[in-house]
């Protein structure tokens, strides 16, 4: 073997010897940095869960509650990665990642626009927002009642059982509907009665239901009236009035709606209204016709009519 080889086994032997001398120096302080951490994460846990109980017993605001107690996971398990590093004697790694950040946040925020955005917007959201949990909102299509608010996105839920997730920045870009924030909605439909009918009468008798039906509110504030809406081709269409409370909006203001409406129909027929439906007139030009016309009373005559 020749000289030269001799020297470069030494010199690599000597390398293996010196790395492995200074990774056994430094495994005990690696092995503390990792108990460190998985301590911090198991222990930053531990307390975000304490302090989410208590936000949210004593908060009248459950989203800010959930927000802060996600941040404080997030600060406690950063502080711990910063303290498991200077422990593991990578003082010099830890430093760098902080004087990084500041570099590495520009670079980010121009790789990942849409996430820092919706991040701020989530930020924005937590102490200045439009609605509350369980409020029932609708922002652009999505309709449903607002289950989380995360660092992203807004969870809410639709009531055919649906989770739609939309970005924070939708939320505080665009406008939202909010149908529960002061517990009160109006509901109103539309009916229509000949024109032979006593059009008071008709008014008087869906007043009187508005004003004897549980679950239908009425006060100073929230007055429920019926008034002419239009006057259709065979019908004078009246617009009904109400409002309900709009705790459980898509469920129970529907069932009550429905409820109204067959008291009305009911109501009306009884009393003798008629409720046409639509009629349509038949022209024709540049001609004779001979239409012949038949009064038919049963089936039987209408399918001799037919053949």
């Amino acid at each position: 073997m020749s000289l030269q080889t001799n020297k470069t086994i030494a010199v690599v032997t000597d390398a293996m010897a010196y790395y492995y001398d200074s990774i056994v120096t430094a495994l005990p302080r690696i092995i503390l940095g990792i108990f460190i951490i998985v301590a911090g994460v198991l222990i930053a846990q531990l307390i975000t869960n304490f302090y989410r109980k208590r936000f949210i017993k004593k908060s009248n605001d459950p989203l800010m509650a959930r927000f802060l107690a996600q941040a404080l996971k997030l600060i406690l398990i950063s502080i711990a990665a910063y303290l498991a590093l200077k422990a593991a004697g990578l003082d010099g790694v830890a430093t760098g990642i902080l004087t990084a950040v500041g570099g590495g946040a520009i670079i980010l925020g121009f790789a990942f626009q849409d996430i820092g955005k919706n991040f701020l917007a989530g930020i924005i959201l937590a102490f200045n927002r439009p609605f509350n949990i369980n409020d029932t909102i609708k922002i652009d299509a999505h309709f449903g009642n607002v289950k989380a608010l995360n660092f992203r996105y807004t969870h809410i839920k639709t009531s055919d059982g649906r989770d739609i997730y939309i970005p924070n920045s939708d939320v505080l870009t665009k406008p939202v509907a909010n149908y529960t924030a002061d517990g009160f909605f109006r509901i109103d439909f539309l009916i229509g009665i000949g024109y032979e009918d006593n059009l008071l009468q008709a008014k008087a008798i869906i007043e009187n239901i508005l004003a004897t039906t549980d679950g239908i509110v009425q006060n100073d504030t929230h007055k429920n009236f019926v008034m002419e809406q239009e006057l259709a081709a065979s019908t004078i269409n009246l617009k009904v009035f109400f409002w309900v409370y709009t705790k459980d909006y898509k469920v129970a203001a529907n069932v009550l709606k429905g409820r109204i409406i067959n008291k009305v129909l009911t109501e009306l027929n009884e009393a003798g209204f008629l409720l046409p439906g639509n009629i349509t007139e038949l022209k024709m030009y540049g001609g004779q016709y001979d239409l012949p016309l038949r009064m038919v009373n049963n089936e039987n005559d209408i399918g001799e009519l037919l053949t």
